[in-house]
């Protein structure tokens, strides 16, 4: 968890900078613009997450299947899972700051 210069902590956000580093939000205002936008990139990429998760439930029930196809959906799925992953830091960090 991350905290700015007031002791607050920040929310992490759903996207990274130009270096891959997390990009975090400073704000006591849940209806902030920055926080609504980051409220609907997170439900979209939870949306993607189910909808790559499906796809890739149909594809392994293939017996035949190609090794592009599973490579394909193993990396949609390990991005899938990384998204969901920081949603879920985010979302924790700010439970725990509401203590």
């Amino acid at each position: 968890m991350m905290f700015d210069a007031k002791g607050r902590a920040m929310r992490l956000l759903p996207w990274t900078n130009d270096f891959g580093a997390p990009c975090w939000l400073s704000t006591t205002n849940p209806n902030s613009r920055v926080s609504r936008m980051a409220d609907e990139l997170e439900a979209s990429m939870i949306a993607s997450a189910e909808e790559v998760l499906s796809e890739a439930r149909e594809l392994l029930a293939d017996s035949v299947v190609g090794e592009q196809e599973l490579r394909f959906a193993g990396t949609r799925l390990a991005e899938s899972l990384g998204d969901t992953l920081r949603i879920a830091a985010s979302r924790g960090g700010r439970l725990e700051s509401a203590d």
